[in-house]
């Protein structure tokens, strides 16, 4: 799968109202001109690597929420899902629920995936650092989970303003 439905960099980010936990719902518009967002999309909520992903946004919240960033984590999982794995994980940020898929594929992120000799369709992992103008910053397309918040920060200290 290429990598070029996703939004270019320096376009405007697809916008969304996603159902969310702990929020209701969540739009994309509800931060622009206020903090950029990492939006990171993660295939499974209580799976190893998106546990391992999702903790260590949230053991960075507060140096992230320091640079003017929100955290949106996306999966295709229920709103109850989202709940019990918020709880279970305290995780101070929102996870929004596209059980439809339609979010992943506007970021290009809905892929065919292959597992144990089965082809499916799934969440491809990665992050989009969405500025305040609403703009596409910077894109992870194939996101590493060890070190990734690391690169997320970094990226967003050189943003302008």
């Amino acid at each position: 799968m290429s990598d070029s439905k996703m939004p270019a960099i320096g376009k405007s980010a697809p916008a969304f109202t996603l159902p969310a936990v702990p929020d209701g719902k969540v739009r994309l518009s509800q931060f622009k001109g206020k903090q950029n967002v990492v939006l990171y999309f993660y295939p499974r909520d209580n799976t190893p690597g998106c546990t391992t992903e999702a903790c260590d946004f949230r053991d960075h919240m507060a140096r992230l929420q320091g640079m003017d960033t929100a955290v949106l984590g996306v999966s295709t999982d229920s709103i109850a899902s989202h709940e019990k794995f918020a709880a279970k994980f305290e995780l101070p940020f929102p996870l929004l629920s596209d059980e439809d898929h339609a979010i992943c594929e506007k970021y290009g992120v809905w892929a065919e995936k292959k597992n144990y000799g089965k082809t499916y369709m799934g969440i491809q992992r990665a992050t989009f650092l969405i500025d305040k103008q609403g703009k596409v910053a910077a894109v992870w397309p194939k996101v590493k989970v060890a070190g990734h918040v690391d690169d997320v920060a970094k990226a967003i200290s050189e943003l302008k303003g």
